[in-house]
């Protein structure tokens, strides 16, 4: 039988064993729970539905689904760097995490705006997409955010502020906005067991 002296030293009784190996397959199933029930796994793809998991990014789906952009361009077409792999995915993550903290302390502002990096991965996402339009066809030249920063050009939201979400938006600028919103992930035998509690 294999010795593991660490574990010894740590847990010296069959006891103590015992018990972290309950304690420690809590804490794991906890946090698997704690994971499916944020819809985690709907992050990993492209599909846009996954970001109305958070309700306050209804008004943002909404306006985009019924855009221009929604035949070609899924949220991370626009709003993550497409330069390498794991820039992609540490961008993402890290914006991801930006927004669950504020929505977990319910700090989210009514009107969500784009914060430094994101401006600068949405426009550089623009130009990669519109790159013939604007070198063949209307002739701007190759802008970038940081140019636009410092006046050396415009960001492509200074003339184009209504595409793709339609301008300002907020909860109760879309209202009415029909979304596919996510099942819960709650059991039915469970919200029977609650709604019956409520009677």
């Amino acid at each position: 039988m294999m010795k593991f002296p660490i574990i010894n030293r740590l847990f010296p009784s069959y006891k103590w064993k015992v018990a972290a190996v309950i304690i420690g397959g809590v804490i794991v199933g906890g946090g698997a729970l704690f994971m499916y029930m944020l819809r985690a796994h709907t992050y990993l793809g492209d599909d846009p539905a996954a970001c109305v998991n958070c309700h306050i990014m209804t008004p943002y789906y909404a306006t985009w689904f019924h855009s221009s952009h929604a035949r070609n361009a899924t949220c991370n077409d626009c709003h993550v760097p497409h330069e390498n792999a794991v820039k992609k995915w540490t961008f993402k993550g890290m914006d991801g995490m930006k927004h669950v903290a504020a929505f977990l302390t319910k700090s989210e502002p009514q009107v969500i705006q784009a914060h430094e990096a994101s401006s600068e991965v949405i426009m550089n996402n623009c130009i990669r997409c519109h790159t013939q339009l604007n070198t063949e066809f209307v002739k701007t030249g190759k802008i970038d955010y940081m140019m636009s920063q410092v006046g050396e050009g415009k960001a492509c939201w200074d003339c184009h502020r209504d595409v793709p979400h339609g301008g300002k938006n907020s909860l109760s600028a879309t209202p009415g906005a029909i979304v596919p919103l996510p099942e819960s992930p709650v059991p039915e035998w469970l919200r029977k067991m609650v709604n019956q509690k409520d009677k």
